[in-house]
């Protein structure tokens, strides 16, 4: 029997060709569902900072999108067509919860979006504040009526902000690689790998932030804020922050407030006064014409900074937040 001549390029191919084709059937696999399964997982999130924690777990598998990008407001965004299109088209949606994101639940209607979506606070403690104490307090007004009832519950304010404490954002890696896992099964070891990897870095971010702090006396851990973003840093690591402001960058300092603010500042004695990256300076501003402490610069609270930035992801974010605040406090 006459073979075909092994110098030939084309039956190499072939050969190839056959060879991979029986090694998927063998496998379980048909060549098509292969390249299927290797199409990376679609996913949206609401905004730059829990967009940043979705890649650390999910890597290359999964494609991630962001709704409200770097130095983007999810208080006052309101989604377009396109947006809605990318969300109808997504394999997994994340969002923060808590009255964050009051713009969602319309949108995920509007897109008519039927899949998986991941509240990523879920099972977190959260903050609640007196609506009207110390006229630091604030509401989305663009909230659907059930959202902005549940961020209201017994006239108290939700604050939504729970990733500014480093245990919180762990809970929701946690929460993301369970939503990860339950669409893409093939690949949740993948996920949980990056999730214990990613979490590391983050306790190890934890532990960073707490010794940071640990040489200032608690009496001085004093902060002026645009809005009140920071409670659960507050919390966490026993700062006090201060704001014209109330939760939401939706809300209005009131004249009152801000009188209260400026007589604090002066009686106190504080000396750290911070700009946000998404809020109007001018009230920072004033306030700082009005009790003569100058600003110390921005923090980022609500939203990443661009890649050329200096919170370009949520751990670089978090160690400049800390390193800002505990220069200031210290009135370097």
């Amino acid at each position: 029997m006459k073979h075909p001549n092994p110098s030939s390029h084309a039956w190499f191919a072939s050969r190839r060709t056959a060879l991979a084709v029986a090694a998927l059937s063998l496998a379980g696999a048909s060549p098509v569902l292969w390249a299927q399964s290797t199409a990376p997982i679609t996913a949206v999130a609401s905004f730059s900072i829990l967009g940043d924690l979705v890649r650390q777990v999910g890597g290359e598998r999964v494609a991630v999108s962001v709704l409200v990008g770097p130095g983007g407001d999810a208080h006052v965004f309101q989604p377009n067509p396109s947006q809605a299109r990318q969300v109808s088209q997504a394999r997994i949606v994340f969002s923060n919860g808590l009255g964050f994101e009051g713009w969602m639940s319309r949108l995920l209607n509007t897109a008519g979006y039927k899949g998986q979506h991941v509240v990523v606070s879920q099972g977190i403690q959260a903050q609640r504040m007196e609506d009207g104490d110390d006229d630091h307090h604030g509401h989305n007004a663009h909230q659907s009526d059930h959202e902005e009832a549940e961020a209201h519950k017994g006239g108290e304010a939700t604050d939504p902000h729970a990733w500014q404490s480093v245990s919180n954002a762990m809970a929701y890696v946690r929460n993301i690689t369970q939503g990860l896992c339950s669409v893409d099964t093939a690949g949740c070891e993948l996920y949980r790998r990056n999730a214990n990897t990613y979490l590391a870095q983050l306790k190890a971010l934890d532990t960073d932030v707490r010794a940071a702090w640990a040489t200032i006396p608690e009496a001085e851990r004093q902060v002026i804020t645009a809005h009140d973003a920071f409670g659960y840093y507050a919390q966490a690591y026993r700062v006090r922050f201060l704001a014209p402001q109330g939760v939401s960058t939706d809300s209005e300092a009131s004249a009152k407030g801000v009188a209260q603010l400026v007589r604090q500042i002066k009686e106190s004695n504080i000396k750290a006064l911070f700009v946000e990256s998404i809020s109007d300076p001018r009230l920072i501003a004033q306030i700082g014409r009005e009790t003569g402490v100058e600003p110390a610069g921005a923090l980022y609270a609500d939203a990443l900074s661009p890649a050329s930035g200096p919170a370009p992801s949520y751990i670089a974010m978090v160690r400049h937040n800390t390193e800002a605040l505990t220069r200031a406090v210290r009135g370097y």
